[in-house]
């Protein structure tokens, strides 16, 4: 684990730091306060390498002491030998998520905020400037008309220019959610008010625009409140990078992103939820191929095992990289993207044990 987490750390985050340290003049205190923040980050990805290595080491140990072949002529089966290193796979699991889950986003956030408050670059817990917010909606069914395909059309366009916190400043909304009608809104500031559940907008204009484009109405207002979704405050509140949060607070921003019908954001955020339970499963992963390998009647010395689970990681990453891309792109669903490496593994790992039983 020192090993593994160490190397990342220092390849991942150190050299980031000390590039920091020597161009911006950042304390050796904070630098080190950052880096002591990120390890919970890499530990969580060194589980899997340290189960892989450990299981290398352990059967070669045996190997040697020609404990494996003692068991073996006893009748005991290569499936009994690596039920072990299975059963401590899924028990490493469990450590993994749990870390996963409470240390490591945590870490990451104060990670985050510490280095941004040493630089001067301290961000508010908000978007401050160009807040987007794009409605999706099914199109209206002309008649009794069913349509074919389950496709969603773009329903309403909100924008802020600014937001202090509380109030959002130089508003336009594009509106298309009423057939027949489409309505352009701007406004020079808008308030969410809690007690209607309204929003409150002033000094503005509201534009009623005709099926030909022409201007059916124009309506000036110092005071008006509209019935729009409280979504657009939502996510200018929501600032958390994705290895910042949890799995409960990933699943509070998909249900907004799934308010405003953004496929791209909701099927990102859908691949990373299921990446948090799919990454500790690679202790289980690793732990089948380290069990296949390391029954093989040659010995594995410390540098090969090395060697070996820094390669068997590497393809794991990878194909955790090829998978997102695909499921990024809609090309494959977002479990399956998740799941890839997990699964590619598992069949590899149950191959070489199967090669290694005959």
């Amino acid at each position: 684990m020192g090993l593994f987490s160490s190397l990342g750390v220092t390849i991942g985050k150190g050299f980031y730091i000390m590039r920091e340290a020597v161009d911006e003049g950042l304390p050796l205190s904070i630098a080190l306060k950052v880096l002591a923040l990120s390890f919970p980050f890499f530990i969580a990805w060194a589980f899997p390498a340290s189960v892989l290595l450990a299981t290398l080491l352990t059967y070669s140990r045996l190997t040697s002491d020609s404990e494996l072949i003692a068991l073996r002529s006893c009748g005991v089966s290569i499936y009994r030998l690596v039920l072990p290193t299975i059963i401590l796979s899924f028990i490493v699991t469990g450590i993994t998520f749990t870390f996963n889950e409470y240390v490591v986003p945590a870490a990451e956030y104060q990670a985050t905020l510490t280095l941004e408050r040493a630089l001067n670059k301290e961000k508010p817990s908000f978007q401050e400037r160009n807040i987007f917010y794009r409605e999706y909606g099914k199109p209206e069914q002309e008649g009794k008309k069913e349509k074919k395909n389950d496709e969603t059309v773009l329903k309403r366009l909100f924008y802020a220019q600014e937001f202090d916190g509380e109030r959002m400043k130089g508003l336009t909304i594009l509106d298309w959610s009423q057939k027949g009608l489409n309505q352009i809104v701007t406004a020079e500031s808008a308030v969410w008010n809690l007690t209607k559940s309204t929003w409150d907008f002033f000094n503005g204009t509201i534009y009623l625009v005709a099926p030909d484009a022409s201007y059916r109405n124009i309506v000036r207002f110092e005071h008006q409140q509209l019935q729009l979704p409280r979504t657009p405050l939502d996510l200018a509140n929501k600032k958390r990078d994705y290895d910042e949060m949890n799995i409960a607070q990933a699943t509070e921003r998909l249900e907004l992103e799934r308010q405003s019908g953004d496929e791209d954001e909701i099927r990102k955020l859908r691949i990373r939820i299921q990446q948090k339970i799919a990454i500790p499963f690679a202790c289980v992963v690793c732990g089948l191929v380290g069990g296949s390998l390391g029954n093989r009647p040659q010995r594995t010395n410390k540098a090969t095992g090395f060697g070996i689970s820094v390669l068997v990681i590497f393809s794991y990453y990878l194909l955790g990289a090829i998978g997102d891309a695909l499921g990024l792109s809609g090309s494959l669903p977002p479990f399956i993207a998740a799941w890839l490496p997990n699964l590619l593994g598992l069949g590899v790992g149950g191959f070489l044990l199967v090669r290694a039983a005959q």
